[in-house]
């Protein structure tokens, strides 16, 4: 199953709390009473994003935390790679971190890169905007050739 880290999640909740108050710094203490994360979680998850400058730190007595880019400007995928690193599927893709002990013997050397830049480009085209607003719902457009079904909906 692919699932992402819980700590993906939860800076997508902490991300969606920041972006309802745009340029607005918030303490730790006050992202986890607005939330339900448990503060010392918020504090992990805000350090992981302030290194790739989705938000931004100030410290001192007025110090907390605040959206770097816009919501709008957040992908999914710069989210997941913040907290969870390159967004590969196996361990034979491009951009892996792991190693795979038997790549040279595998037939399926090189066919999972094409399913794995789908993904990232899936998760790209998906801002952090359009996750919290809550009135759109996303379906795949069908491939050539296969059974349209719902594609394009959205709800208002």
């Amino acid at each position: 199953m692919f699932r992402l880290s819980k700590l993906t999640d939860y800076a997508v909740v902490l991300l969606g709390q920041m972006s309802r108050t745009p340029g607005r710094v918030a303490s730790v203490a006050q992202l986890a009473e607005q939330t339900g994360v448990p503060a010392p979680t918020v504090a992990k998850v805000l350090k992981s994003l302030a290194a790739t400058g989705l938000v931004r730190s100030q410290r001192g007595a007025q110090g907390g935390y605040a959206l770097g880019p816009t919501a709008e400007q957040i992908s999914i995928a710069a989210i997941i790679r913040a907290l969870d690193g390159p967004i590969a599927l196996t361990a034979c893709v491009t951009g892996s971190d792991d190693n795979c002990t038997v790549e040279s013997l595998c037939p399926m050397r090189g066919h999972w890169n094409r399913v794995n830049v789908a993904v990232n480009r899936a998760l790209e085209s998906v801002s952090l905007a359009e996750m919290i607003d809550g009135t759109q719902v996303f379906f795949p457009e069908p491939a050539a050739g296969r059974s349209p079904g719902i594609s394009g909906t959205q709800i208002a």
